[in-house]
């Protein structure tokens, strides 16, 4: 038995109108299949044309080690200029990835290729990110600190997407005072005997191919597998819900901080406290729901 994940809705295209009504009201995922084909990325974006025009940025790369005290936030695990990094991704399975790598201030020609879809939601015009990585690499399941709407545009390869709204976070073992759950779980053949919560979460799964648009709601927790070597683009929108905006600032004003206090001042402990918290905290509201099915 595997997640209970149902698949994420496919359309060819969808009207500004269509998605604001279906899509981001009701706060429901759904994959655009057709979104980005008169945007000269579609057929120019792939790696070669990423190695040609970046090839000698030397970018910043991470691994699926799990976090550790001594480690700042976002510390990279390793640098490798970027023609050594897709030949890298090429020619084995590595697994190295780039995230939140800012193409306006690393290579600002690109922002010609693409422009910002109007889907009824105002996007920040700054922060357009890529993501890399080689076949079987992984994100931890996360959730972006300030919980924003996200159009994650997919080029060369394909990508695993696994998303789980908020709601379902009492099931998922979500560390304290951060926004990962359990680095151990795989997400892939996720052991339920070891994490029995999780049977009980339900999610959203697809794949991702080129071109591919999909819209992850405010705060959902996602999981990222590139099942070949490729990269995305994610472009986002402030979160509106009223309850998403005060945790989105309390997390960049008071929780990251509160955080990197605590690891300075306790080192390793701190960490190894927040993993056996969220197994107890995860298991109470897991027995808590199955005594109330049971009755």
């Amino acid at each position: 038995m595997g997640l209970n994940l149902e698949q994420i809705p496919k359309v060819k295209s969808l009207t500004k109108e269509a998605f604001i009504q279906n899509y981001f009201k009701p706060q429901k995922p759904v994959v655009i299949e057709q979104s980005i084909e008169d945007w000269p990325a579609y057929s120019k974006w792939n790696l070669d044309y990423i190695k040609s025009v970046a090839g000698d940025k030397e970018v910043p790369l991470y691994d699926d080690r799990p976090v550790k005290h001594d480690e700042g936030f976002n510390q990279p695990h390793a640098k490798m200029k970027m023609a050594d990094y897709i030949d890298l991704l090429q020619s084995q399975p590595t697994k190295y990835r780039i995230f939140l790598w800012n193409i306006l201030k690393e290579v600002p020609q690109l922002q010609h290729d693409f422009s910002y879809p109007d889907l009824g939601l105002k996007l920040m015009k700054g922060l357009p990110m890529l993501f890399f990585g080689g076949t079987d690499s992984h994100t931890f399941m996360h959730y972006d600190i300030d919980l924003a709407n996200i159009f994650h545009f997919h080029f060369d390869g394909e990508k695993q997407c696994i998303l789980f709204p908020q709601s379902e976070t009492k099931y998922l073992y979500k560390i304290p005072h951060s926004l990962i759950v359990r680095e151990d779980i795989d997400f892939s053949n996720p052991d339920f005997e070891k994490w029995p919560a999780l049977k009980h979460a339900k999610g959203y799964i697809t794949k991702l191919q080129h071109g591919n648009l999909v819209y992850i709601p405010e705060g959902y927790w996602h999981h990222m597998k590139y099942l070949t070597p490729g990269f995305s683009m994610s472009l986002r929108a402030i979160a509106r819900k009223p309850k998403n905006l005060g945790k989105a600032v309390y997390n960049i004003m008071v929780m990251r901080h509160f955080d990197n206090m605590m690891r300075r001042l306790k080192g390793q402990r701190w960490i190894d406290k927040k993993n056996h918290q969220a197994i107890i905290k995860t298991n109470k509201n897991y027995k808590i729901v199955r005594s109330s099915v049971s009755h």
